[in-house]
């Protein structure tokens, strides 16, 4: 397999594996695709050794968790700095997803938790001290995350899963 060039197979592979990565057995994969589980397991080894597949996370309901407030603070950075700086922004206690983004000047999107107004004052005053420009900060309701159907060989197929559940 070449960098980015994933067949048919992979692709389904990787659609399944988006949906439930964790109660997607294999052998559940197999069966939809008409192939051994043996096969499905080697595809998806080889995907995780050739990088592809880069991990499996958990989807946490952090409200639930015990940290209601959610929010995505926007920041800006030198482009020479933006890679060094959106990694130790990962640092922070709090913060749970980072974004370089290319062009424009808000280029570095933070995700991060907090208990109260408090928590989410110290993360973004962590920032300002890294050096990144906090421009706009945004509190999120929910966030919502599908498969990407472009894995699919055409729009009409469907994950057979529950479809009202977020994976």
């Amino acid at each position: 397999m070449k960098d980015g060039e994933l067949d048919s197979v992979d692709k389904h592979i990787l659609y399944y594996l988006q949906g439930d990565a964790r109660g997607t057995s294999s052998s559940d994969i197999a069966e939809r695709l008409d192939l051994s589980a043996s096969t499905v397991r080697t595809r998806l080894n080889k995907l995780e050794e050739s990088g592809i597949i880069r991990g499996y996370h958990l989807d946490i309901d952090y409200d639930l968790a015990g940290y209601p407030l959610y929010t995505k603070i926007i920041c800006t950075a030198s482009v020479s700095e933006r890679g060094g700086l959106a990694n130790r922004a990962r640092e922070i206690h709090g913060v749970t997803a980072v974004r370089e983004i290319m062009t424009g000047e808000r280029n570095v999107y933070v995700n991060a938790v907090g208990r109260d107004h408090d928590d989410l004052n110290r993360i973004t005053e962590e920032l300002d001290a890294l050096g990144l420009t906090v421009v706009d900060e945004q509190l999120i309701r929910d966030e919502h995350v599908c498969p990407f159907r472009g894995f699919l060989d055409s729009p009409e197929e469907e994950f057979d899963g529950d479809a009202d559940r977020d994976p």
